[in-house]
This record gives structure tokens, sequence and C-alpha cells, in this order.
């Protein structure tokens, strides 16, 4: 298992150009089961969860052909349904939560579907109700086999169109069903829809499919159902997570960076929250300067109360997003309460940062106070374990920024989200080893 270290205190300098998004990754690549065609998908990030599902659907039989850096053509026209019951799929699919969105196409093509219990993030709980209660309205029957750990849903007449309202607006369950319901005969509507940019996308692919999904950016979804779907071009957005990192690594390091082809209007209020905290940016075109800023101050609300960053269904501000927005807190002036509604153990990494000196007053599982050191003491480095993805690269750009020497490991949680980190961060000036 690899380790960073990192030795913190250089301020950065230059250009960097976000990877390619990895929650439409996932939802896009599922979506290549919807056809016997070919697909082409354009700057997928080389990222190990992206990597596990292109290995996942090459071992059901899908065609894969590596164009290029981040370009991949996939033609599903000779997929092997046994190999669902093999030990194999059973090994890949727990290693990836992502895994989860083929049931869908597989349930809409050929009414048959199985899964094991998908891993992921240790954020706390992170049910599928969402996903199998939709399938169950379209028609679908599902049982759950808890000694094997195998979803196995089937629908061996098609599944029929309906009217359904979700009970949370999950976003890998919207595209689940969506995918279900583009080959579903009749028409379907979901109410309480996922709208984020990655589900505006997938919608947006199936169309070009043949596909007939209106509503598409609401939360209410109106599918009609077809035949079949043909082949299609498809390119990813630039990952938000990763831009929002980079804007929270320029503040925390005092660092002058351009991000570089961000689909700026893509990116929802994660600008402005970020600016509420003091940092100071700069549009240009579909890039983002953040010049170099020797101090920032957090804004309060109108009345003067202290500020509280949530999170929230899109266009609220990203959970994924709120880690970022903590460790930078950490050096700004002032304060602010970090509210993480959505996964309970997703603010546990804190007791990192007040290892490195960081004023943090964790209340409960789900919300965290930050007082602004403003910069009158340095973060110091320590040795510290990646829990998750986004806790990862949280205590990656406090390591940059912190006096002395710092070690990570489990980075390997930091791959799964983030392409060639170690080597992009290099680029730009940093002081980090990959052992």
């Amino acid at each position: 298992m690899g380790s960073f270290i990192i030795e913190g205190g250089h301020r950065l300098h230059g250009d960097v150009t976000p990877q390619g998004a990895k929650n439409e990754a996932l939802q896009i690549l599922c979506a290549v089961m919807l056809t016997a065609e070919p697909v082409t998908i354009h700057n997928l990030p080389d990222i190990v969860d992206v990597n596990k599902l292109i290995s996942l659907l090459g071992d059901l039989g899908v065609k894969i052909q590596h164009l290029g850096a981040g370009s991949y053509r996939f033609q599903a026209d000779d997929v092997n349904l046994d190999h669902l019951a093999t030990e194999s799929f059973q090994t890949k699919g727990s290693a990836l939560r992502g895994s989860v969105m083929i049931l869908g196409p597989m349930l809409g093509r050929f009414g048959v579907g199985a899964i094991p219990r998908p891993g992921g993030d240790k954020i706390g709980r992170r049910r599928l109700d969402t996903h199998f209660i939709g399938f169950q309205q379209l028609g679908a029957t599902f049982e759950y086999d808890a000694q094997s750990g195998f979803f196995n849903a089937r629908a061996p007449k098609g599944l029929k169109g309906t009217y359904m309202l979700l009970d949370e607006a999950s976003v890998t369950g919207t595209a689940n069903v969506v995918m279900a319901a583009a080959l579903a005969q009749g028409t379907t509507t979901i109410y309480n829809a996922a709208c984020e940019p990655y589900l505006q996308q997938l919608c947006k692919m199936i169309n070009r499919m043949g596909g007939k999904i209106s509503g598409v950016g609401s939360n209410m979804l109106v599918i009609e159902g077809v035949e079949t779907l043909g082949g299609t071009e498809h390119r990813c957005l630039p990952d938000m997570i990763e831009i929002g990192s980079f804007i929270g690594l320029a503040a925390m390091t005092q660092s002058e960076i351009t991000i570089k082809d961000c689909a700026y209007d893509e990116l929802g209020v994660i600008p402005s929250v970020f600016g509420r905290l003091g940092i100071q940016m700069e549009r240009r075109g579909e890039d983002l300067h953040i010049p170099a800023q020797e101090r920032y101050e957090i804004d309060t609300f109108i009345d003067g109360s202290i500020l509280t960053v949530a999170d929230a269904p899109w266009p609220g501000f990203t959970p994924d997003l709120l880690s970022i927005v903590l460790v930078t807190a950490t050096q700004a002036r002032g304060s602010v309460l970090i509210h993480q509604k959505m996964f309970e153990s997703r603010l546990f990494f804190v007791d990192k940062l007040i290892d490195m000196g960081g004023q943090i007053i964790l209340c409960d599982p789900h919300r965290a106070t930050v007082i602004g050191l403003d910069r009158k003491s340095s973060l110091r480095g320590v040795t510290m374990t990646s829990p998750d993805i986004r806790a990862g690269v949280s205590l990656l750009i406090a390591a940059l920024s912190a006096e002395g020497k710092s070690t990570i490991h489990n980075i390997d949680q930091i791959d799964r989200g983030y392409q060639h980190i170690d080597t992009r961060l290099r680029s730009l000036g940093a002081h980090i080893v990959r052992v």
C-alpha cells in the first residue's frame, strides 16, 4: 500500500487542467451496455475506480479499444450474462460502488441483472433502496442473498413505464432508473430526480443514442421508452470536485494557480462558496485564475452570525467538497460551521487536522466548527492515513501548506478519484514523493 511523503510550506505556481469527471465517467461507462453499437467516450480520467469498471465491462464481454489518452471505444454486442454468477464478478464488483449502475442498463436491455454489494468510501451508510424501489416500480423483481452479498434482479416480461416519486434525489439511483426506463415499454416519469450536471450529461448522451428524455436539468424527468438505442460519441465534463480541490489548494499554500478548461458554467455555486471563504478568483473564459493571497477572511451572514456551509442536492453545494472547504478554513480569518448532512462518518478525519494544529470542534458526526488560524500559526507536518478519497485530498492539501514533513498512508484511496495527483502537483512546484 503506497504512501506520500510531503515537504510542506512551498508556494506553488502554474497551470493545471482538471481531469475528466469521475462521477460522470462511472455513469457513462455503464450506459455503453444499453446498445449493441459502438460508443466512443473521451476525457475519461485515468483513475482506479474508472479503470476497475472498464475491466469489469471487459469481463462481461464488452469489446474495448483504447484510442489514446482518456479515449476509448466500447461495443457491448456480445454480453456474457453467465459471467454475473462468477466469483470474479463478485470480487471486482464488490470493490467498486459505481458497479451498481450496470443493473439499470442490463435490466432494460436483457431483463436480468446481478451485482454484489458494492464497496467504496467508508463514509457511513450508503443505502441502495432508491435504486431497487425504482426497478420494482418499473416491474422488476429482486432478491438479496445475505450470505453471498448478491443482489439479483429480473424482468422476464420487460420493464413498463410508470410514475415514481424517488424517496431521495440520489444521483446514482436516478442514473440507474433512467437507464432502465430508456428501454422500458411506455412512459416513465421520475419526480424528485437528481439534476446534477453529470446526470444531465447521461440524459443528453442517451438522447443522442435515440432515447427520448425530456426535463433534463430539472427534478422531473419524462422518459419515453424506445425499443433499441444506437451508438454515439461522448466527452466527459471536467471534474468539479478536482476544480474545487485546486481552489482550496491555492488558498492554503498562498499560490497563484490557473485552472484550465473548467466548463465554468457547470460549476454551479462552487465558486461562490469558496468566495465566501474570502478566496479571490477571476474567470478568464473557461479558465479560473486564483491569485496568490497572503490572507483570506470568511464572510458572515447578513445579520453577522457565523457562516454555515452545508451540502444539498444540486444546485446546492456538493457534499464531496465539504472536506476541502473545512481544511481551507483552517488558515482563514474567521469561523465557519461545516454541516455534512448526507454521510455520518465523513467528518471523522478532522482528528488528523487537529493533530496538525487546526482549531476544529467536532460538534457531532454531521457538524464541525472551524476557527481559522489567520496564518498566525502554521499547521505542522504529521503522519496520517487517508480514510476516503475526499478526506485524503484534504489531508494532502493540509500537508502541502504545513511546516515540516508529512506522511500520508493508504493513498490508494486518493488514487481512486484523482489522476496522477503527485505528478501534477510536482509540475506546480510541490515537494511530494510517492513511496
